[in-house]
């Protein structure tokens, strides 16, 4: 198995998601040094308050480094996964427009209610005439928090560019397991990888809600930490799979110069590259 790997701007986003700690120009330089072949592009670096000029100028610089966009996160209020993570879907055009400017062909959304199933299956007819994808994070205080509801939502939804971005931290914390059987019931739906890594702990600096199992706490952990998120059993069970799309960099780190970014963006290539099977 060998993945191609994204590298997502979240590891240089301040707390705040709305903003970059350093120019989205370094952080592809980043990427493009340390052995990634894309970017994960989120509203933090460029989005739908993003004029189109400026989008098509950082495709340009992706495209200058030799990388592509692997996802677009279009809308700060996804990522923030707050109440108004889901109006991006009742006018999805101004994602579209992003995502086509930065030329790429997924957009990650968000959806918090059962309501929400109506605009979702018309925001991906909507994409799919442009040839877009839409895909929404296995995530906590959402509607795929946990498997056997994943897989319910999206046969209500029932669109063939729909479909999910794989995250085993936050099927942990959910309480689910996402291993191999886990992923063999998912792989006709996902369209992206994530990796990040919590260690659950009663005692966790940080707490998240859930809708399945109420407040969660647990700690952040580097990537290569041992006690969290099981990485040998989720690269194997995506190794079961055959899973050959974009594998995300995806962990909050607040890093705020170039050159933490490089040692931390290395370090985790070199860790993914050693695991895989």
């Amino acid at each position: 198995m060998s993945m191609p790997l994204s590298l997502s701007v979240r590891i240089v986003e301040a707390p705040c998601k709305t903003k970059l700690h350093i120019p989205f120009e370094e952080i592809v330089g980043v990427a493009a040094e340390t052995g990634y072949n894309a970017v994960c592009m989120r509203a933090s670096a460029g989005g739908v308050l993003t004029p189109i000029d400026e989008l098509q100028g950082m495709a340009q610089i992706v495209r200058d480094y030799g990388l592509t966009v692997s996802m677009v996160t279009a809308d700060s209020d996804v990522p923030l996964n707050n109440a108004d993570g889901p109006n991006s879907l009742r006018e999805i055009g101004p994602s579209l427009d992003v995502a086509q400017a930065l030329g790429c062909d997924l957009i990650r959304i968000c959806m918090k209610r059962h309501e929400d199933i109506p605009f979702a299956r018309e925001a991906a007819n909507r994409a799919a005439e442009r040839g877009i994808r839409l895909a929404h994070q296995c995530h906590t205080t959402s509607i795929f928090e946990q498997v056997d509801g994943i897989l319910s939502v999206l046969a209500e939804i029932d669109r063939p560019n729909f479909g999910i971005i794989y995250e085993p931290a936050n099927l942990m914390l959910c309480g689910e397991a996402y291993g191999a059987e886990t992923l063999e019931r998912l792989k006709p739906h996902i369209m992206n990888a994530y990796i990040q890594n919590h260690r659950l702990n009663p005692n966790g600096e940080d707490t998240l809600p859930t809708y399945c199992r109420g407040d969660v706490s647990f700690e952040h952990l580097l990537i290569w930490d041992e006690g969290g998120v099981d990485m040998a059993e989720m690269f194997a069970g995506l190794d079961h799979i055959g899973y050959d799309g974009f594998f995300t960099i995806h962990q909050a780190q607040g890093i705020e110069t170039r050159d933490a970014a490089r040692d931390y963006a290395r370090r985790c290539a070199e860790f993914v590259r050693s695991k895989e099977v």
